[in-house]
C-alpha cells in the first residue's frame, strides 16, 4: 500500500471514531473500542466488581434524580415525558459542565455510556447520547450542516 493510500485510510479511521458516542449494559464486556467509559447511573450496577467495568469515570451527577427514575420506573408508556423531565434536570449548570467535558471528549476519540438498566431503548444513555450528538452538531448520528 502506498503511503498515500496508508495516510488517507488512517485519517479515514481517524474521523469514523472520533465523535463515536455510544452506549452499553454494564453487564456486557469491555471492549478495546469502547474509548473513554463512564457509568451514568447514581447506583452501582448489581453483582459487577469496579475491576470488571474497567471504567474511566463515574459521574452520577448525570443521572436522573431519585425521584424522576423511581416516577418512570422503565415504563415505556412515559418515556416522552421522563425525556422532557430528564433534560430539564440536565439543564442544570453542574450537569452542563459535564455534558460539554463530554461532548470535547467525544470529539477527540469515542466515549461509551456505561448503564444498567435493562430496556436498551427507554433509559438515561440514550437521553444522554442525543444531548451529546445535539452539542456535536449531529442529528441522528450525522453531521449537520
Amino acid at each position: 500500500m502506498s503511503p498515500q493510500i496508508q495516510y488517507i485510510f488512517q485519517v479515514a479511521m481517524e474521523s469514523s471514531t472520533r465523535g463515536a458516542i455510544r452506549i452499553k449494559r454494564a453487564y456486557e464486556e469491555p471492549e478495546p473500542d469502547d474509548g473513554y467509559r463512564v457509568l451514568i447511573d447514581r447506583l452501582w450496577p448489581r453483582g459487577i466488581g469496579k475491576e470488571h467495568l474497567r471504567l474511566d469515570a463515574w459521574l452520577k451527577e448525570l443521572a436522573p434524580s431519585p425521584e424522576l427514575r423511581k416516577w418512570f420506573g422503565h415504563d415505556p408508556a412515559r418515556w416522552e415525558e421522563f425525556q422532557k423531565r430528564y433534560r430539564a434536570e440536565l439543564s442544570a449548570p453542574e450537569a452542563q459542565t459535564l455534558l460539554t467535558e463530554l461532548a470535547e471528549r467525544a470529539d477527540l476519540g469515542p466515549v461509551t455510556l456505561i448503564y444498567a438498566a435493562r430496556d436498551e431503548q427507554h433509559n438515561n444513555a440514550v437521553v444522554i447520547r442525543e444531548l451529546l450528538e445535539e452539542r456535536l452538531g449531529r442529528v441522528g448520528g450525522r453531521t449537520t450542516p
